[in-house]
């Protein structure tokens, strides 16, 4: 054999002296391989990593504001450093990363920064939206990835429980496949940066494309950050024939296929928040409390 074509001889791997002593000392006390090697004079230890928490539903703001308090940055840091990271969205994003901002718990290190974060939250989201369950079942309704974490953000803000999600998803897929416009107060809350249960007459009527009172079809962007329960609800939605639902009280969302059942629970619902304020009115008046 010419020795153009022979294989490369495997190179020896050689030793330092430290790793000869510690392979030594590990062999002499029966650890094998499994060694603690000691640190050097001036070499120091592996830096723990703290954690900072997103939770599911977090709006861009919030998520900007916990970096910034976590790197102790000035207010305002992260939400520069989004503007200017090159952060990997879809190109339907437009540079807007709410919804991308993904919910887990971050390793932050010495060595982190707003860009670096902002980017593991970003591949993060990109990584769940690409499961093969989220993304074949987005594509079975014809949504994009981005159509998906928008819709999985609504669910995320209008589900009381996590078992409720597939019918709150249910709820919209119902509605955008009659034309109905998804009147959905959390649409309006984030319009108005916000966030309440009580959005007026008037609150519906204003003008905003979040506003999915008067415009029909999905807002143009997510409204929070959703996590993988509500993303994968949003393409698995739970068989039914819901047009409306109301949380009564915490724990009792009721869903209707009509709106004369939803008038009956929104009426109950009405009912139990008059009696809570009229009970918590009575516990702060001073002659009660005399």
């Amino acid at each position: 054999m010419r020795h153009e074509n022979r294989p490369p001889s495997p190179r020896r791997s050689r030793l330092t002296r430290r790793g000869r002593l510690a392979l030594f000392f590990g062999t002499l006390l029966g650890l094998g391989a499994a060694v603690l090697i000691p640190l050097l004079p001036g070499e120091k230890a592996p830096e723990k990593p703290r954690q900072l928490l997103i939770p599911e539903g977090w709006r861009a703001p919030q998520v900007y504001a916990a970096i910034d308090r976590e790197l102790k940055l000035p207010p305002g840091s992260a939400k520069a450093a989004a503007a200017t990271a090159a952060l990997p969205l879809p190109a339907e994003a437009k540079g807007n990363p709410e919804g991308y901002l993904f919910p887990a718990t971050y390793p932050v290190t010495s060595e982190a920064t707003p860009a670096t974060l902002l980017t593991y939250m970003v591949e993060t989201a990109n990584t769940k939206l690409a499961t093969k369950a989220v993304a074949d079942g987005g594509q079975a309704h014809g949504m994009t990835p981005y159509q998906t974490a928008t819709l999985a953000s609504i669910i995320e803000a209008e589900a009381d429980t996590r078992a409720d999600m597939g019918k709150v998803a249910r709820v919209v897929h119902n509605r955008l496949a009659k034309s109905m416009p998804l009147q959905m107060d959390s649409t309006i809350n984030y319009g108005l940066n916000r966030a309440t249960v009580d959005t007026k007459l008037s609150e519906t009527k204003i003008d905003s494309p979040f506003n999915t009172y008067e415009r029909q079809g999905l807002p143009p962007t997510p409204i929070d950050s959703p996590g993988l329960a509500a993303m994968a609800a949003a393409v698995a939605p739970t068989p039914g024939d819901w047009l409306y639902f109301v949380t009564v009280k915490q724990g009792d969302t009721r869903f209707s296929a009509t709106y004369e059942e939803h008038k009956r629970h929104v009426a109950e619902f009405n009912r139990l928040r008059a009696a809570s304020r009229k009970t918590w009115s009575a516990r702060k008046d001073p002659k009660e409390t005399a």
